[in-house]
């Protein structure tokens, strides 16, 4: 591909996820679950916006995951467990401005299943 394209393409990324960013905030209570993906692998973190601090976090390379729908669920197991183990059963969820389809979805969905509300 073009690097101009690229280009292109990251900029509208960074520019939806402006906009998603200025609508939702997390708290203690119910942390804000921010995904980012690159192509090879998938990670999450659950951060808590009012102090800035990082409550929960798991990368697919720590688990030897790649970024498919199955990996996607794998991790999304780990992470609501962590969740849980850290007393978190809510959560609002940021797609980080990826659209909500195959991976990111298959994420969120492992998170609704294993427990975890949002």
């Amino acid at each position: 591909m073009n690097i101009k394209v690229l280009e292109a393409k990251k900029a509208l990324r960074i520019k939806r996820k402006k906009r998603i960013r200025a609508k939702i905030s997390g708290s203690v209570e119910s942390p804000r679950v921010s995904i980012f993906k690159s192509n090879k692998y998938l990670s999450a973190q659950a951060i808590d916006d009012v102090a800035g601090n990082t409550l929960v976090g798991l990368h697919g390379k720590t688990m030897n995951l790649t970024a498919n729908k199955e990996s996607a669920k794998k991790l999304g197991d780990a992470f609501a467990e962590q969740l849980k183990a850290q007393g978190i059963t809510k959560i609002v969820f940021d797609r980080n401005g990826y659209e909500f389809h195959g991976v990111v979805a298959e994420f969120a969905n492992s998170l609704r299943n294993s427990g975890i509300n949002f």
